[in-house]
């Protein structure tokens, strides 16, 4: 027992014995959910084996290399980690980069970034047992794990523990609710986070509530995804769709989840049929929907024909312009968020309608885009505040507010000259989590 903090770790040990137990247990489920899951995204049924700690013979252009690893679960952890793995490939030459995932999507993703990079190999981290965690790391003998966001995973970290693996959590937040979970589990939770060597933090917020933790060596080093530049090829991908779109004016919603874009359909569908709101935003209107998860872009494509909203979708778009009657388009295609927001006038940011924490604001930002936001944003509630402050967003209370207030500033080019110009420099002012991440990382590679 460590007198001072209350930390048992010998009950730690069996709290993450019983962990591991459940893991196993589960395992014939979670493989059989995986393969159901590969059935709308074949992503799911491919490298199966490296999910739980089988991986091919290395590349004889790496066996030599030293693998600084980085984990990003998913998509937007992926496009986080982008400005950071191109810093380190320039200033470690001699290394390469381990890239893993635990989600298709996070996968697809990087492999779009980093793809054409000899030095960069991407794989899936298997489930977190052990057993599976200690033959990933004798396969690839990582210098450094590096783990974005929010991934803390007790046997993982342990086996970092074991081998000599120096684990670092960046672009770290951890919200009040993220938390109080966490104190359910405290003994598993604080042997894990005492277990990093340092932490880089988003906000002096979650730096605090990362300390309440367990953390050690938390610092504050701002936000990676403001370091994210969106792509001169997105951004002309976005014109040119626009350019078929014409004159309509485009609201988009952003990342939305199961439930909102019910929601937002149904509202557009009621405000079509009654004739107190036939006016610009209704009769001309065009909204895109871009779905958060893949698994469900048929889903909302056939929700909104059968409210009387004729959808087309993105990977169906040809050279032509986009027919009037169209009022719903679907953004069906993986890793053009960029070119969505260049298409639009003003952006929704889903999440936030539904008690699930809201989603990054940061990329529509970067493209001066502005924001409108929900009342759940939990997840990102410093930022949401701090660009609300700042007059680059626009807290709305529900999804008829939501369009109510798009449809005030799709109205006043001048409020929205004036939000976009605030979006930019709310971005260009939050600059530099990435070199200061890499000063965090610096001594322990």
């Amino acid at each position: 027992m460590n007198a001072a903090s209350g930390f048992d770790a010998g009950r730690a040990r069996r709290i993450r014995l019983l962990y591991s137990a459940v893991w196993w247990l589960a395992l014939p489920f979670v493989l059989l959910r995986l393969w159901r899951r590969g059935g709308k995204e074949p992503g799911y049924r491919q490298h199966v084996a490296e999910r739980i700690g089988f991986y091919p013979p290395l590349a004889p252009s790496l066996t030599a290399r030293k693998f600084l690893w980085v984990h990003a679960v998913s998509v937007g952890e992926t496009r986080a980690a982008e400005p950071l793995i191109a810093a380190m490939l320039e200033a470690y030459p001699e290394h390469a980069i381990l890239l893993t995932h635990m989600t298709a999507t996070g996968r697809a993703t990087g492999q779009a970034l980093f793809g054409k990079s000899p030095r960069v190999l991407q794989c899936f981290l298997p489930y977190d047992t052990g057993w599976m965690a200690g033959r990933f790391l004798r396969h690839f003998s990582p210098r450094l794990c590096v783990l974005m966001e929010t991934e803390v995973w007790p046997n993982l970290i342990a086996q970092c523990g074991r081998y000599k693996v120096p684990v670092a959590l960046v672009n770290a937040r951890l919200s009040a609710r993220s938390l109080r979970r966490g104190k359910r589990f405290s003994s598993l939770m604080t042997e894990a986070a005492g277990g990093m060597s340092c932490v880089g933090a988003q906000t002096e917020a979650d730096a605090g509530r990362l300390r309440q933790l367990g953390g050690n060596n938390v610092q504050v080093t701002g936000n990676l995804k403001f370091d994210v530049t969106p792509s001169p090829a997105l951004l002309a991908v976005g014109a040119a769709m626009r350019g078929q779109i014409g004159d309509r004016p485009v609201l988009l919603c952003a990342s939305t989840r199961d439930g909102e874009e019910e929601l937002i359909l149904d509202a557009l569908s009621r405000r079509g049929q009654d004739p107190a709101y036939a006016d610009l935003l209704t009769t001309n209107l065009l909204t895109i929907i871009v779905p958060r998860h893949p698994q469900r872009f048929d889903e909302v494509a056939d929700m909104a024909a059968a409210k009387g909203l004729p959808p087309l979708r993105r990977t169906r778009l040809a050279d032509e312009p986009v027919p009037p009657q169209v009022k719903v388009l679907i953004g069906d295609s993986m890793g053009e968020m960029f070119a969505y927001y260049a298409m639009c006038d003003v952006a929704f940011i889903g999440g936030s309608l539904l008690p699930m924490g809201g989603q990054n604001l940061i990329e529509a930002f970067a493209v001066g885009k502005p924001v409108l936001i929900g009342p759940h944003t939990f997840n990102f509630s410093d930022i949401t505040e701090q660009a609300i402050a700042a007059g680059a967003a626009q807290r709305v209370s529900d999804v008829d507010n939501m369009l109510e207030t798009a449809k005030q500033l799709l109205q006043a080019d001048q409020q929205r000259q004036t939000m976009s110009g605030q979006a930019i420099r709310f971005a260009q002012q939050h600059r530099g989590a990435t070199a200061r991440t890499m000063a965090l990382l610096a001594p322990f590679i």
